[in-house]
């Protein structure tokens, strides 16, 4: 079984996540896509703005209805800090005979030299690499951590992205201006941050 690995805050989920979910299927031909959501990232120690419960609601109103796409609590259950390779590890331990992939956008492929033991991730699974369209990944940023056979099949599966303009922290931020986010994120999980009033600002 291939397996796609999607780690992140999902603070929250939306429509630039499940488009680069849905990509990455196609691009390396994965049976699956576990959604990972982090409950301490290292890169942000302040922790997500919703807590862990709201975070897995919007993740399941999100995912539901695709079978290609699972939720896992993984990373929350371990609570602390979220590292990759912690996950990666835990999940070969369980399915070794499955092909890991660890999805990765163009943007976090430039801090991935920071991450915790990147020669072990790579060894654990394919990064799955997604570039801007039109602005192709610098792949040669991985060489030092991995063999040139690694590097090479790494470039078979990197896939393009369309330039999508949509992040959690902008949406985040129009709710707390009380501006739209429609077509931003699925209705389900617009309706669900109106109705339990997450990210708007604190009365004055």
């Amino acid at each position: 079984m291939k397996l796609g690995i999607f780690g992140g805050s999902f603070d929250p989920i939306h429509f630039g996540h499940l488009l680069m979910a849905d990509l990455a299927l196609e691009a390396a031909q994965l049976d699956q896509i576990l959604f990972v959501p982090a409950d301490i990232s290292p890169l942000k120690p302040d922790g997500p703005t919703a807590t862990d419960r709201q975070r897995l609601e919007m993740l399941q109103l999100a995912l539901g209805g695709n079978e290609k796409f699972e939720l896992s609590r993984k990373e929350i259950d371990r609570e602390g800090v979220s590292y990759t390779v912690d996950t990666l590890e835990s999940l070969h331990e369980e399915q070794p005979d499955h092909e890991l992939f660890l999805l990765v956008g163009a943007d976090s492929l430039e801090s991935f030299g920071k991450w915790k033991n990147v020669q072990r991730i790579c060894e654990l699974a394919i990064p799955l690499v997604a570039s801007r369209q039109g602005s192709n990944a610098d792949l040669n940023q991985l060489a030092p951590f991995i063999t040139p056979e690694r590097l090479v099949e790494i470039q078979r599966y990197a896939f393009e992205f369309p330039a999508i303009e949509i992040s959690s922290t902008q949406l985040r931020q129009r709710v707390a201006k009380g501006q739209s986010i429609r077509y931003r994120t699925p209705r389900s999980v617009e309706c669900y941050l109106q109705n339990a009033k997450l990210y708007q600002s604190p009365p004055v």
